[in-house]
C-alpha cells in the first residue's frame, strides 16, 4: 500500500500492515506501537530548535517558553525527558513564521541549511533534536510475519552493494589510463 509517510507507523503498529517504510522523526512522533527494525540509509534531516537572534544559547532557555512544531509528540517527550516545561504549539506546517506572528517563542523543525530560519529572524540553538532518516519498521508487540527476514537480508543487500561496486572492463592494456580516466 502507498500510505502518506506520517500515517505509516499507526498502520504498521495497528498490525494491520506487517512493515512499513517511514521517517524516524514520524515513528517516534506517532505514538503508534511500532518500532524501528533497522535504517535505511537515506533521506536524512535534522531537527534542531531555533529562537530570535541572541534569545537562547541552549534547551534550559526553553523553560516557560511556547515552543511550535509539526512534531509536538517528539519534542513533548524530548522536552519531558530532560525536565524542561514548555507549552508544545502544534502548527502543521512554516513553524518559522509563528514567532514572528506571536504564537511561539522557539520553534523545533527539520534544519537542512538553516537560511529559512535566518530569513524569518531566527537561529538554533542547542544540540539537535534527532538526526533522522528512512526506516524500516515492524509492530511492537507482535512476531515478525513470514518473508520479513527475507526482504530485510535483500535490503541489506542492496544497500552493501551501494557501498562496494566493482567494474569489470575487457580493454586492452593500452587503453588503462583512458579508461580509468572515464
Amino acid at each position: 500500500f502507498y500510505l502518506r509517510p506520517r500515517d505509516v507507523a499507526v498502520y504498521v503498529g495497528a498490525g494491520t500492515v506487517d512493515v512499513g517504510f517511514t521517517g524516524r522523526d514520524l515513528l517516534l512522533d506517532s505514538g503508534a506501537a511500532a518500532i524501528e527494525r533497522f535504517p535505511l540509509g537515506f533521506a536524512t534531516s535534522t531537527f534542531r530548535f531555533a529562537a530570535q537572534v541572541g534569545t537562547a544559547r541552549e534547551i534550559a532557555d526553553i523553560e516557560g517558553k511556547r515552543v511550535a512544531t509539526s512534531y509536538d509528540v517528539l519534542v513533548g517527550d524530548y522536552l519531558w525527558e530532560r525536565g524542561i516545561q514548555a507549552e508544545v504549539v502544534h502548527l502543521d506546517g512554516a513553524v518559522e513564521s509563528s514567532v514572528e506572528l506571536g504564537v511561539a517563542d522557539v520553534v523545533a523543525d527539520v534544519v537542512e541549511t538553516g537560511s529559512t530560519l535566518r530569513a524569518a529572524g531566527l537561529e538554533v540553538f542547542g544540540e539537535p533534536i534527532l538526526t533522522s532518516e528512512a526506516v524500516m519498521i515492524v509492530p511492537r508487540d507482535r512476531e515478525l510475519a513470514p518473508g520479513i527476514d527475507v526482504l530485510e537480508r535483500r535490503i541489506r543487500g542492496v544497500q552493501t552493494a551501494h557501498r562496494y561496486v566493482l567494474m569489470d572492463y575487457d580493454i586492452p592494456a593500452a587503453k588503462l589510463e583512458e579508461a580509468v580516466a572515464v
